[in-house]
């Protein structure tokens, strides 16, 4: 498909962002499956195609992500013949026009673009990113012209791209804001199941598109009457998420793929440790949980990544005891896992059989910290939360199987 075909697309909103973004700042903000990235990446390659002479960047919080949200659509829109990525060098190829890529996802970022003298940048995910970052972007893009072309979804009130570029009077900036209705291309009953598969503040921000707060509970959809069961289906596949504590509580849990397509919690081990007298050693938490799982044979053990020192024990025990499975890192960005165990939760595709009393318990008063709030940044408080960790590490590490699980929803 060429990319004048795509370009005959947009009308309405989508058409006019394209048309008038022509400040230093431009930004497209708003829910998921707006149209807003697509509108976006419209007007970069206008930009690229004819923009001023210089070297260009494009940011996603991870290359991985933007070669995912962003690089995958370019070279779908505009072709292979005029799209070439480079692997490993940091660089790809828009009609010939050479354009660095990067990361932004840690502090560490900023060096990565210390030095460049810019005339344009794309950035993905804007809010994800470290606040220096963004401010050291601003400063590389001096050439005569320059400008930013940048796509987030809403995040905090506080949050600094709110408080200190888009509600600021006297910049260059334009913002362009999407709602999922203003999408006309999408089928109408994957977005009715999408409005469903959203609740409280994931639903304000991703499909309502409104710069919210996240307050009072993180699980505000949990509902012990509906997601508390007493009998399971059989299993497709099981895994474990592991939160492990020295000073504070242990928690393993088993979670399953029943035949019915839906995710379910089997079973809980929970260890308080909060004493010299009650704490266990890793080799002694690996009997535990060898103990704990019986016969059960789960695929992978996602394990919390700070617990380098227990994935190296039970890593050794799996030679011995073949029962554990697969070791790995549980997936740790919070927000993202936060949101997918919501998702889940909401949309009636995960269950929690009785017997695991200490996550019902949690899940039920698991809270925002109001403090971070203030600071822009959306966290929980640290309590009540070991095996909603562990829970997370396991909804957000299984990939496939939750979107396969969500697409049945």
């Amino acid at each position: 498909m060429t990319a004048t075909t795509w370009l005959e697309l947009p009308t309405g909103k989508h058409a006019h962002s394209i048309l008038h973004s022509d400040q230093r700042l431009n930004v497209w903000t708003g829910s998921v499956r707006s149209g807003k990235t697509v509108s976006s990446i419209i007007r970069w390659l206008g930009y690229v195609a004819d923009g001023p002479p210089g070297e260009l960047l494009m940011i996603g919080k991870t290359e991985r992500t933007l070669k995912r949200n962003i690089l995958d659509v370019i070279e779908q829109l505009i072709g292979k013949q005029n799209f070439r990525l480079v692997q490993g060098s940091g660089e790809c190829f828009i009609y010939g026009r050479r354009i660095y890529i990067a990361g932004a996802n840690d502090e560490r970022a900023v060096d990565k673009i210390k030095g460049i003298t810019l005339a344009g940048a794309y950035g993905d995910e804007v809010t994800t990113w470290p606040e220096s970052f963004f401010k050291m972007l601003l400063s590389r893009l001096s050439l005569p012209g320059a400008k930013l072309f940048a796509t987030t979804n809403p995040d905090s009130p506080f949050h600094w791209l709110k408080t200190d570029y888009l509600d600021r009077d006297g910049l260059s900036l334009a913002e362009f804001h999407f709602t999922l209705d203003d999408n006309l291309a999408l089928d109408p009953e994957y977005v009715e199941n999408l409005k469903r598969e959203y609740t409280g503040l994931w639903y304000r921000r991703y499909i309502d598109g409104l710069w919210v707060l996240a307050e009072g509970l993180v699980y505000d959809m949990f509902d012990p009457d509906i997601h508390i069961i007493d009998t399971l289906p059989a299993m497709r596949q099981e895994w474990v998420g592991i939160d492990y504590g020295t000073s504070n509580p242990t928690a393993f849990l088993l979670v399953g793929s029943g035949d019915d397509g839906r995710l379910y919690v089997i079973d809980e081990y929970f260890h308080e440790g909060d004493d010299m007298t009650s704490s266990k050693t890793d080799a002694e938490y690996s009997v535990a949980l060898r103990e704990w799982l019986g016969e059960r044979h789960p695929r992978w053990l996602f394990i919390d990544p700070s617990a380098k020192s227990f994935r190296t024990q039970l890593h050794r025990d799996r030679r011995t005891f073949p029962v554990f499975g697969k070791t790995a890192k549980g997936n740790n960005d919070v927000l993202d896992g936060i949101r997918k165990v919501s998702n889940v939760l909401s949309a009636g595709r995960l269950f929690i059989h009785r017997r695991c009393a200490n996550l019902s318990r949690e899940l039920g008063v698991y809270s925002w910290d109001p403090k971070a709030q203030e600071r822009g940044e959306d966290k929980p408080l640290q309590k009540n939360d070991h095996t909603c960790d562990a829970l997370r590490y396991v909804i957000a590490s299984i990939g496939t199987v939750y979107e396969r699980v969500m697409r049945t929803a």
